[in-house]
């Protein structure tokens, strides 16, 4: 949501004549929140696509609901029977890769496990949590714990050259930043950007069930650029990688097939030989 907005303030500042003068040349965004309902209404047609759910209670969902299944009346009784069952069909599952095993979540100043948020019903803002404290559990996520020692040390900071008092205790998600998240909607500043001529990459990790890959293909389209190539597989090392396709307006949309919301924690390989094409300025 942040990267899209500092970009165009870049941008202004450059035609503005600010100094110093950045060689901005684009940007690029992996499995970005964009629309958080876009978002929330994709969990279920991915979940269905992902055989999470069965064609019934989707077809039933999709019908009572309207295909808004965050803001449901009330007294739609069938509605909220069918996210109900929605809710025990992907609570269990981990959501920023839903290959994952189930984690608890440790808050890393408290060191409190909490539970994942029930999808579809609480509040969204700690998507990406921290990881369960018992190293016995051998879950992904250990490792930032791991990572929250190790930054925190002092001789690491010391090796780092890090200036003495600026960094009390370093978070990995830091949601207690002084400023208020007030743009629920950042499509309008893509579209900026691209009429800039702004070369962008958007990718999706395509098992991510925070941003699922339809919700980013969606606000995509809702953009009308149009298509320069269509879609087709990519390859690393022969193997398919995952899907592409560019746009007018300098933008490419790819996903990595087998990633979750980080996706190069998932597919560090296939990252990085995208990432190095897209700045060769080759195609994928």
């Amino acid at each position: 949501m942040v990267v899209p907005l500092i970009v165009q303030e870049i941008s202004d500042g450059i035609e503005a004549g600010d100094k110093p003068l950045i060689n901005l040349k684009g940007y690029l965004l992996g499995n970005p929140v964009t629309d958080r309902n876009l978002e929330m209404n994709s969990l279920i047609p991915f979940s269905y696509g992902m055989g999470i759910l069965s064609l019934e209670l989707f077809e039933s969902a999709k019908q009572h609901c309207g295909g808004d299944y965050i803001n449901v009346d009330p007294s739609n009784v069938q509605c909220k029977k069918d996210l109900e069952a929605v809710t025990e069909c992907i609570e269990g599952l981990e959501s920023e890769y839903i290959l994952d095993r189930k984690c608890p979540r440790i808050d890393e100043k408290q060191k409190e496990i909490i539970s994942d948020r029930r999808l579809l019903r609480e509040n969204t803002s700690n998507i990406i949590g921290s990881p369960p404290s018992d190293p016995r559990l051998r879950c992904r996520k250990y490792d930032h714990l791991l990572l929250y020692y190790w930054t925190n040390d002092d001789r690491v900071q010391t090796a780092l050259n890090v200036r003495k008092g600026i960094i009390h205790d370093w978070i990995r998600c830091n949601r207690n930043l002084d400023y208020l998240p007030d743009v629920e909607i950042s499509t309008g500043y893509h579209l900026y950007l691209s009429k800039k001529r702004y070369r962008s990459l958007i990718f999706s990790g395509d098992h991510d069930m925070v941003v699922p890959f339809m919700s980013t293909q969606a606000w995509i389209k809702s953009l009308k650029l149009l298509i320069c190539d269509e879609w087709r597989p990519w390859f690393v090392d022969g193997q398919v990688a995952g899907y592409t396709r560019t746009y007018s307006s300098n933008m490419t949309y790819a996903t990595i097939k087998g990633a979750g919301h980080i996706a190069s924690v998932y597919k560090p390989k296939e990252c990085l030989t995208m990432l190095k094409r897209w700045l060769a300025y080759e195609p994928l």
